[in-house]
C-alpha cells in the first residue's frame, strides 16, 4: 500500500469516528474502535539493539558498540532480523488477544541523537560523537526496520527531536542552547538524513526545550520537520513530555493549555497521559475537530501502511514465532559483538596461546555479570554467555580458569557485612596462581542510563566523572602490582579514563555491552579464532579534560568531541587495532570518490575499516579537525592486497556559517584515508601515518 493510498483509507476510516473516538485514538494506548473494526494498539515499542521489554527476543550488541562496527549494511541486516522477530511476536500474541506494551510494530528506535559529552548515561544508546557516521547506521537501522515491500514491515522512529543528550536530572526542565552553527552542523543533520532519505516513519520529540521552545511543541523544530524537511510521518512525545509544559518548564499552566499547545504545533500522538484532556480542550473552544482529525489520520496512516487495519493483510502474516532467536540472529548477534569489539592496546601478549597462557585467572566484578552484557532496553535472552563462561568454554580440557568476583561493580564491599575491598585478597590470590590474569571491569545498566532507570540514583545516570568506580580502581591497581601478564577488559558504554590499564596492562580491549552471547565472542578474540576490528565512535578522554570542556550543560561543541576537542585524547575516535597489519598503499581521488588500495602485511586474516577524513583548508567555518566523510569495512587475508571504492560525502565540501548556512568551502581540502582519524595521538597509538591527497575544485 503507497502512502496516498493508506493515507486516503485513514481519512475515510477516521471521518466514521466521533471526536471521542478520534481522541482515542492518540494516546500511546489507543483505545478500540470495535464498531468499525479498530482493534485496540499500543504504540510504545522499543527495538534498540533488538525488540526490547516484550519478552524473548534476540539481544544483539547494544547501538553504540553497533556503532563501533562501523559496518551499515550489516546493521541493516540486523535492523531486519529485528524487524522479523517484531512481526513474528506480533501475529502469534495478538492472535491470543495479547496487544500490550512493547508487543506491537512502532518500534521508538533508533536514538540518533549526538554522544556530545561524555557525561551522559544515555549516551550508549546512539551511534557515537559524529553526525556523519550517525546519520549511516541510522538510515541503515530505518531501511532495516521498514523494509522495502508493499507492507510496511515495522515503523522505526528518530528520537529524541532535538538537541537533547543530558544531563538526566533536569531533563524534564532544561532549555538545551544551540547556536544555529551547531544545529546545522551536528544536532540535525542525522534527522534530516533519517527523515530525507531513509523516510522515517514517526520521529519522537525531546523532553527539553531547546531555545526556549519544548521540542513535542517546537513551532521552529516543527516547521523544520513539516515544511522544509518533507515529513509525512507521525509525531510523537516522548513519555509524559507533555506534561512536563505545566508541571517543569511552566510554559503552560494547565493540562488542557498542554494539550493545545502540542496538538496544534502538530505532536499527533501522546506517549503519557495528558491527551486525555483533549476533549475536554475541544469542549473549551481551545482546539477543534480539525486539529483532532488531522492527528488522527496521521496515525492511522502508519497502521495501514504496517497493515494491521483493514481486511488486506501483510507478506508479513505467515512470519511464525520460531524466528525468535533463531541460529541465524544468534549468529548475527555474535558477528556483531566481533565486528564492535574495539582493541585498544597490545603488546603482543594477544592473541592468547592455550598451550603458552597457563592458568588463567579471571578477575573483575563484569566477568561473569549478565547485566553488562545487554545494556539498556533490551529483551530477555534465552541462554547467556558472560565473559567467563566463554574463556571457560573455549579452555575447557587445556588450561586451569580460576576465578574471583575481585569487587563489587560499585559498592565497597559484595556483602553487606563485610568490610570494604572484601573480595581483594581473593583477587590478589587469584592473580598470584596464575599465568595469565584477564581482569573484567567496568559499568551496566544501573550505573549508565536513563533518569529513574539505574540505580544511580544521585546522578539520574549520568556519570559525575571519567573514572571507574572507586573498587574497581583499587582492584585494578592491585591486580597489577601483583605483576603477571594481564589483559584488562572492558564493560561500558561511554568514555572511560583507562590511564592505569594503558600505562601498566599488557592489552586492553572494549567489547562495550556486546549482547546476550558476547562472552563468546569476547573469548573468540582473546584466543585468536578471531581478529579485532571494532573502531571508537566516539573519543576517549583522560578525566582531566573534563576541566577543558563546557559545562555538561552547555551545549556549544567547542572543544569536545573529535571535531573540536583541542586536547590529547587517551584514545581517539576511529582508533582500534587488529591482529592484522594493514597498510595504505595509495589513494587516488576523482569527483566525489576516493580509490584506496591496501594490504595485509601481517600473518593474521582480518577485518579493516577505510576511514577517510576531509578538512576544509582556508574556510574560517570548518571545523578545526579533519572530520569523517567516509568509511568501509573490508576484509583481507594475510599478504592480501586489495583495491577499494569509498563515496566522499557530499555535505564534506561544504561549511556552516555562524548563521546556520550550509555553504560552499573554500575550494580547498585535504583528504586523509586511514584506519582511524588523521591526529598525532593514532600515529603514536598505532606506528602508522595516514596517506593524503590535496582537493581543489
Amino acid at each position: 500500500m503507497t502512502r496516498e493510498q493508506a493515507r486516503k483509507a485513514a481519512e475515510e476510516l477516521v471521518s466514521r469516528m466521533t471526536v471521542e473516538e478520534m481522541a482515542g485514538q492518540l494516546l500511546f494506548e489507543a483505545d478500540a474502535v470495535e464498531r468499525l473494526g479498530v482493534p485496540a494498539y499500543n504504540w510504545w515499542n522499543e527495538a534498540l539493539h533488538g525488540v526490547a521489554r516484550g519478552g524473548t527476543a534476540t539481544v544483539f550488541p547494544q547501538a553504540i558498540g553497533m556503532a563501533a562496527m562501523f559496518d551499515d549494511e550489516f546493521l541493516e541486516e540486523i535492523a531486519d532480523a529485528i524487524s522479523t522477530e517484531a512481526r513474528a511476536r506480533y501475529n502469534v500474541l495478538s492472535a491470543e488477544g495479547d496487544r500490550d506494551i512493547y508487543h506491537g510494530l512502532t518500534m521508538w528506535s533508533p536514538n540518533i541523537n549526538i554522544f556530545r559529552d561524555p557525561r551522559w548515561g544515555r549516551g550508549h544508546e546512539t551511534y557515537g560523537e559524529d553526525p556523519y557516521l550517525t546519520s549511516c547506521m541510522g538510515k541503515a537501522f530505518v531501511h532495516g526496520l521498514q523494509g522495502d515491500g508493499e507492507t510496511m514491515k515495522t515503523s522505526a522512529c528518530a528520537k529524541h527531536f532535538a538537541v537533547h543528550s543530558g544531563p538526566e536530572a533536569i531533563r524534564h526542565e532544561f532549555n538545551a542552547i544551540a547556536s544555529p552553527k551547531d544545529l546545522t552542523e551536528t544536532y540535525l543533520p542525522a534527522f534530516k538524513a533519517l527523515v530525507c532519505e531513509a523516510g522515517v516513519e514517526s520521529v519522537m520529540g525531546a523532553y527539553n526545550r531547546t531555545n526556549g521552545e519544548p521540542c513535542c511543541a517546537s513551532p521552529a523544530l516543527m516547521k523544520l520537520l513539516r515544511e522544509d524537511w518533507g515529513f509525512e510521518g507521525h509525531f510523537v512525545s516522548d513519555c509524559w513530555a507533555i506534561r512536563d509544559f505545566h508541571e517543569n518548564h511552566k510554559v503552560t499552566s494547565t493540562p488542557v493549555e498542554s494539550v493545545k499547545m502540542a496538538l496544534k504545533a502538530g505532536c499527533d500522538l501522546n506517549c503519557g497521559c495528558t491527551y486525555q484532556h483533549i476533549i475536554a480542550a475541544y469542549k473549551e473552544g481551545m482546539i477543534t475537530e480539525e486539529d483532532i482529525r488531522r492527528s488522527a489520520v496521521r496515525v492511522l496512516t502508519t497502521r495501514f501502511l504496517l497493515g494491521i487495519l483493514g481486511d488486506e493483510g501483510s507478506e508479513y502474516d505467515t512470519i511464525p514465532y520460531e524466528v525468535v532467536e533463531c541460529e541465524e540472529h544468534l549468529r548475527m548477534a555474535y558477528l556483531a559483538a566481533l565486528k564492535s569489539c574495539v582493541l585498544l592496546k597490545n603488546n603482543e601478549i594477544l592473541p592468547l596461546d592455550t598451550d603458552k597462557c597457563g592458568t588463567i585467572g579471571v578477575i573483575g566484578p563484569n566477568a561473569n555479570n549478565r547485566s553488562s552484557l545487554i545494556g539498556n532496553y533490551h529483551g530477555v535472552p534465552s541462554r547467556y554467555v558472560t565473559v567467563l563462561e566463554g574463556i571457560q568454554d573455549i579452555t575447557k580440557g587445556t588450561n586451569r580458569v580460576l576465578y574471583s568476583q575481585g569487587c563489587d561493580l560499585f559498592r565497597d564491599a559484595v556483602e553487606e557485612l563485610a568490610k570494604p575491598d572484601d573480595r581483594i585478597a581473593e583477587a590478589v590470590t587469584v592473580a598470584k596462581r596464575s599465568d595469565t590474569v584477564i581482569l573484567v571491569l567496568g559499568l551496566d545498566e544501573t550505573l549508565e542510563g536513563e533518569e529513574g532507570d539505574t540505580g544511580n540514583s544521585y546522578n539520574s545516570g549520568d556519570k559525575e566523572d571519567l573514572l571507574l568506580p572507586a573498587p574497581q580502581r583499587r582492584l585494578l591497581k592491585k591486580v597489577l602490582e601483583v605483576g603477571k601478564p594481564t589483559v584488562v577488559i572492558l564493560m561500558a558504554g561511554s568514555s572511560i579514563d583507562l590511564t592505569e590499564a594503558e600505562e601498566n596492562a599488557d592489552a586492553v580491549l572494549l567489547s562495550w555491552y556486546p549482547g546476550a552471547h558476547g562472552g563468546k565472542a569476547v573469548a573468540d578474540i582473546l584466543f585468536g579464532k578471531e581478529s579485532p576490528s571494532g573502531k571508537l565512535p566516539l573519543t576517549f578522554y583522560r578525566n582531566e579534560a573534563l576541566k577543558e570542556m563546557p559545562e555538561f550543560t552547555d551545549y556549544t561543541m567547542s572543544g569536545r568531541t573529535y571535531r573540536y576537542y583541542q586536547g590529547v585524547p587517551l584514545y581517539p575516535f576511529g582508533y582500534g587495532l587488529t591482529y592484522g597489519k594493514c597498510s595504505i598503499l595509495d589513494l587516488n581521488v576523482k569527483d566525489s570518490t576516493a580509490y584506496v588500495r591496501v594490504k595485509n602485511e601481517g600473518e593474521a586474516e582480518t577485518d579493516e575499516v577505510i576511514e577517510l577524513y576531509l578538512h576544509d583548508e582556508d574556510s574560517q567555518y570548518a571545523p578545526p579537525n579533519p572530520v569523517l566523510c567516509g568509511f568501509r569495512r573490508i576484509r583481507l587475508r594475510a599478504k592480501e592486497e586489495g583495491a577499494f571504492t569509498l563515496t566522499i560525502d557530499p555535505d564534506a565540501f561544504t561549511v556552516v556559517d555562524e548563521m546556520g548556512a550550509r555553504i560552499p568551502g573554500s575550494g580547498k581540502w585535504k583528504l586523509f584515508a586511514g584506519f582511524g582519524a588523521p591526529d598525532k595521538r593514532t600515529e603514536e597509538l598505532t606506528g602508522r601515518k595516514p596517506v593524503s591527497a590535496m582537493i581543489t575544485r
